[in-house]
């Protein structure tokens, strides 16, 4: 084990209190709150569970929220299990799509399902109880033109309650939502096990 001399941790101890210093007065100018608007997009995995992991943390703060789901079909997941087993009392799960588009085959009825889907997140947006509601692949809804950006944008902009956040997942997310967020993380593609030949896992991709 190498020691670590003296003046190396006076030195080490001298910045760190620096450093404290400049954080604290940055973090004395941060004292607004508001509802956020939340994109998570790119390529790369963790969308969905990086969004879901904001719901969990709702839930433990015994925050109402809500889940849309515009895509994904009603197959058994992890995050949908565990919500309807125990949380249905403080988190609406609402899984409104029927499988990806390359599944469905039937643009009409994938576009019909988008609608509803939305319709159903603007009730739980506009309800104030709700402090979170999840858009799950609303950004491949937009993607493909079954919902239109523009009623999108306005709605967030106009009708959101002040404190409500709401968060949105999905590669190739719309400018004009980028242009609107509070806080958009894209996920970037460095290596996936699919292109190994290897499947989805349970615990790891649902």
């Amino acid at each position: 084990m190498t020691k670590t001399a003296p003046q190396d941790t006076d030195r080490h101890n001298q910045k760190m209190q620096k450093k404290k210093v400049a954080r604290d007065k940055i973090m004395a100018t941060k004292t607004e709150k508001k509802g956020l608007i939340i994109i998570n997009t790119g390529k790369g995995k963790g969308k969905s569970s990086a969004a879901f992991g904001m719901i969990f943390r709702c839930i433990a703060h015994g925050m109402q929220c809500a889940v849309v789901q515009f895509i994904k079909g009603g197959m058994s997941t992890g995050e949908r299990d565990l919500i309807l087993k125990n949380f249905t009392n403080i988190c609406s799960f609402n899984t409104m799509g029927e499988g990806f588009t390359w599944e469905t085959q039937d643009k009409a009825r994938d576009m019909e399902m988008a609608g509803a889907a939305w319709e159903k997140a603007k009730d739980l947006i506009r309800d104030p109880k709700n402090t979170m509601v999840l858009l799950d692949e609303i950004n491949i809804a937009l993607r493909y033109d079954y919902i239109d950006v523009k009623d999108i944008t306005k709605f967030l902009l106009n009708e959101k309650p002040e404190m409500t956040h709401v968060v949105m997942t999905g590669r190739n997310a719309k400018e004009e939502l980028i242009e609107i967020a509070d806080l958009v993380t894209e996920m970037e593609l460095v290596k996936h096990p699919f292109r190994g030949g290897i499947k989805a896992q349970i615990g790891v991709e649902y």
